[in-house]
């Protein structure tokens, strides 16, 4: 039987921004035990009347904002009395999540999302990839941390998902998790997916993402050069995991894989080509685009000093790859090392194959397209560029052409 059952409404002065406004809050009270939730509208401080739990003044603001918490009052007491007509328990935290619309378990944004992940795991290395379901488990992380900061709740209803939610999202990951502007475009991507969903399923009748705009910036992607990628190479390393990952980096200069593919790399994925030579043929564990790659000198020495590697006789592959984390961890000692000062990664090295080892000494854009397992020729433009070295080297031929042409039309006049 309960006892006491109050609402107060009150701000969060800890919330509160450069302007002095501050998030309005709601809290459910039940027997003493208290739950709490955001009812997104915010005040100045000086405006507000702690004594009424309401907004002081009689201007337009005032009567909005007050008109609005009566609103959520009055909803509040209907889902205490329609927990009671069905006999349900009740609790602070009961009648919160039934005004927000929790208490369906189908409707969680949390178990939606959760669900969501479950499936893409079940399909890693089909049609997802490791890294993929990595992603998909960031974001939930974050969504929860926000949820949790914003509105003071480990429970969220897929159907409050608004645009003001969405867009204090977008500036919880670039505020408070630093992200860069491309990496909260693609985290806020993967959770319209979870929304999409959601619409499809009925479960809401509204796409927040509407009204909704974010672009991806265009960044110059960075690769070695040559001289870089040799001395790399030639750094002498005593710490055996240090050496084994600088190997694994310079194959893939030398192959253009990516870190999914690499890693699952084994015998079978060796063949001999058209021209009698050993390739490596494979498929793009992002895409499953088939990739056809000739195996370099370069390439083919690292594989030979790791055919009898524990780690590779025991797993079947072909070299001794560690974890993402770990690969990129040890990247930057070995950068340090060698007197790097670019961020050394797996994509890096991919890049660099693509510029500096294919595209810079005369391969053409269709090949090197067709080896990194692009199912457009328009995402390999994004490599096509010459390195001051290559450029020298065709302007100083064109200077050597022009001078002979000069010097034969002078000794013609003779």
């Amino acid at each position: 039987m309960t006892k006491n059952f109050n609402i107060l409404f009150y701000l969060r002065r800890d919330k509160a921004d450069e302007l002095d406004y501050a998030p309005i809050y709601c809290r459910i009270s039940v027997d003493g035990k208290r739950s709490e939730l955001a009812i997104k509208r915010s005040v100045q401080l000086a405006r507000w009347n702690t004594g009424k739990g309401c907004v002081k003044g009689t201007n337009e603001e005032a009567r909005s904002i007050n008109f609005y918490i009566d609103s959520v009052r009055t909803k509040i007491y209907d889902h205490h009395k329609e927990l009671m007509d069905a006999n349900k328990p009740i609790t602070a935290e009961a009648i919160k999540n039934s005004f927000l619309g929790v208490s369906k378990k189908s409707k969680n944004l949390f178990l939606l999302f959760q669900d969501h992940n479950a499936k893409v795991g079940q399909l890693v290395g089909q049609d997802f990839s490791a890294g993929t379901l990595e992603r998909y488990e960031t974001v939930l992380k974050h969504l929860k941390d926000f949820v949790k900061a914003h509105y003071n709740t480990d429970d969220f209803s897929v159907s409050q998902v608004d645009h003001e939610f969405i867009i204090e999202f977008d500036h919880y990951l670039r505020a408070t998790r630093k992200c860069e502007n491309n990496t909260t475009v693609k985290y806020i991507k993967n959770f319209k997916k979870i929304i999409r969903d959601a619409l499809a399923k009925g479960l809401i009748s509204v796409d927040p993402f509407l009204s909704y705009k974010a672009k991806l910036k265009k960044v110059d992607r960075g690769f070695l050069s040559q001289e870089e990628i040799d001395a790399i190479n030639a750094k002498e390393i005593s710490i055996p995991r240090l050496e084994q990952v600088r190997d694994i980096f310079i194959f893939q200069c030398y192959t253009g894989l990516a870190y999914a593919d690499i890693i699952k790399l084994g015998p079978e994925h060796i063949v001999k080509g058209t021209d009698g030579q050993q390739w490596i043929n494979t498929h793009r564990a992002k895409t499953k685009t088939i990739v056809n790659v000739p195996i370099l000198t370069q390439a083919q020495t690292i594989l030979d000093k790791y055919v009898d590697h524990p780690q590779c006789t025991n797993k079947g592959v072909l070299l001794p790859v560690l974890s993402n984390q770990k690969m990129n961890s040890y990247l930057k000692e070995i950068a340090d090392l060698s007197g790097i000062t670019k961020n050394l990664s797996s994509h890096l090295a991919r890049h660099t194959f693509a510029t500096t080892i294919t595209l810079s000494n005369g391969v053409s854009m269709e090949a090197v397209s067709k080896m990194l397992g692009h199912t457009n020729l328009n995402t390999s433009k994004i490599y096509a560029r010459m390195v001051d070295s290559r450029v020298s080297e065709e302007m100083t031929t064109l200077k050597n052409r022009m001078h002979l042409k000069v010097l034969k039309e002078g000794t013609n006049d003779i």
